[in-house]
C-alpha cells in the first residue's frame, strides 16, 4: 500500500468514526426565559463554581445560561418543563432567604418530574419548631411532612425509614413543642441497649455510664431544642427522662410524650411491654430502620412484628420513608440506595434459587 492509499484509508476511518456521534433525528429544542431580579440570585442559585448549575443541567438534560436579566433554558419540551419549574421554585426559595444545596435541588427535580413543583415552596413555608438558637425547623421532603402530620393527629405513630430521614429529630421536635404548649407534662425518650457487634460491658462506670453511648443521639436532639442548661434543668426536675428500654417495665406513663428510638432492635416481648406502658393523655412515637437490625438471628424484630399486627388498629399511624427522604449529606442518600438495590438483587437471587429447587424436585 502506497502513501496515497494509506492517507485515503485513514480519511475513511476518521469519517466513519465521527458519523455515529451525529444523531440522524433529534427532538426539536427551544429556549425558555426566566426573569431574575439580581445577579446575586443567580450566584446563589448556581452555587460555588457553578456546582448547583451542573446538577440541574445533568439531572434535567437542559442547557442553562444567563443572558442579560434572564436565565435562558434550552431543551426539549420535557427538559424545559422540568428545568424551568425547578429554577422558578428555587429562585422563590432564595427570595425567602432559604439556602440551596445539591440535595435540595435533586429532590426539587424529582418533584418537578412528578408534576409537583408547587410543593417545593409549600415545604419551605411549613415551620415545625424553633431550636434554642432560634433556627427554624421545617420539613424538607414530602415523607417528612407526612410523618409530622401523623404526629400531630395520632396517639401512636410508627416512623420507619433509613438513617438520615429525620425520624428521631422530628419526633423530639414535636415532643418539645407539645411540652411547651402544655399538651403533656413530661417527655420520655428510650432506646433498647443492643450492642451493634460490639461489647461495652467491660467499660468502666455505673449502669448509666454504660448506656449513655446508646442514648447520645437523643441527648443531642434535646440539646438542640432546649439548650444544655434548659435540658439540665428539666432533667433534674424529672420532666425529661432519657433511659434504656429496660427501665420502662412495670410503669404506667400518664400525660407524657414517649419516644422509642431504634425500635428495630426490640424483641417482640419488649415491644409489647413498651406499647402497653402509656396511660391517659400520653402520646407514643416508635422509630426505627428495619434494614439495620442488630438482634441475634434467632430473635425476630419487635418493630417488624408490630407493623404487621397493628396495621389496622384505629388511631395508629405508620409512616414509611425512603432514600428520597434522606436529608443528611447527599452521599448518605446514594449509600442507602446502593444497599437497597443490593438487598433487592439478593432477594431476587434467593427467589430464583427457590424456584430452581422446586423445579428440580421429583414429582410424586
Amino acid at each position: 500500500m502506497n502513501e496515497q492509499e494509506q492517507e485515503l484509508q485513514n480519511d475513511e476511518l476518521t469519517t466513519n468514526a465521527v458519523e455515529p456521534h451525529t444523531p440522524s433525528n433529534t427532538e426539536d429544542k427551544q429556549t425558555e426565559y426566566i426573569p431574575i431580579d439580581s445577579m446575586d440570585e443567580v450566584i446563589r442559585l448556581f452555587g460555588v463554581f457553578d456546582e448547583n448549575l451542573r446538577v440541574i443541567e445533568a439531572e434535567t438534560g437542559a442547557q442553562i445560561r444567563v443572558t442579560g436579566d434572564m436565565i435562558a433554558v434550552t431543551g426539549t419540551d420535557e427538559q424545559d418543563r422540568v428545568a424551568c419549574g425547578v429554577i422558578e421554585k428555587l429562585l422563590g426559595l432564595i427570595r425567602k432567604g432559604e439556602n440551596i444545596d445539591r440535595g435540595r435541588i435533586r429532590y426539587a427535580i424529582d418533584l418537578a418530574r412528578e408534576g409537583n413543583a408547587d410543593l417545593i415552596l409549600d415545604l419551605a413555608d411549613d415551620v415545625i419548631a424553633f431550636t434554642s438558637r432560634g433556627k427554624q425547623i421545617k420539613c424538607k421532603t414530602l415523607g417528612q411532612k407526612k410523618y409530622v402530620n401523623a404526629l400531630k393527629k395520632n396517639t401512636v405513630v410508627f416512623g420507619v425509614g433509613p438513617a438520615g430521614t429525620g425520624k428521631t429529630y422530628l419526633a423530639v421536635a414535636m415532643a418539645v413543642l407539645a411540652y411547651k404548649n402544655k399538651e403533656v407534662s413530661r417527655i420520655i425518650l428510650t432506646r433498647p441497649a443492643v450492642e451493634a457487634g460490639e461489647k461495652l460491658g467491660f467499660l468502666p462506670g455505673d449502669l448509666q455510664n454504660k448506656v449513655d453511648p446508646y442514648l447520645r443521639p437523643l441527648y443531642d436532639a434535646l440539646y438542640d431544642f432546649l439548650g444544655a442548661e434548659g435540658f439540665r434543668t428539666l432533667s433534674e426536675r424529672g420532666t425529661i427522662e432519657v433511659a434504656p428500654l429496660a427501665y420502662m417495665r412495670g410503669r404506667t406513663l400518664n400525660d407524657a410524650y414517649i419516644i422509642l428510638d431504634e425500635a428495630q432492635n426490640c424483641t417482640i416481648e419488649q415491644m409489647k411491654m413498651f406499647l402497653t406502658r402509656f396511660g391517659e393523655g400520653s402520646r407514643v412515637v416508635v422509630t426505627g430502620d428495619i434494614t439495620q437490625i442488630d438482634l441475634p438471628q434467632e430473635k425476630k424484630s419487635g418493630l417488624i412484628h408490630a407493623l404487621h399486627v397493628l396495621k389496622d388498629v384505629e388511631n395508629i399511624a405508620m409512616v414509611y420513608m425512603s432514600a428520597r427522604d434522606v436529608v443528611r449529606h447527599e452521599m448518605v442518600q446514594r449509600i442507602v440506595r446502593a444497599y437497597e438495590q443490593a438487598a433487592e438483587r439478593a432477594a431476587e437471587r434467593k427467589a430464583r434459587e427457590e424456584r430452581r429447587r422446586d423445579d428440580e424436585k421429583p414429582e410424586g
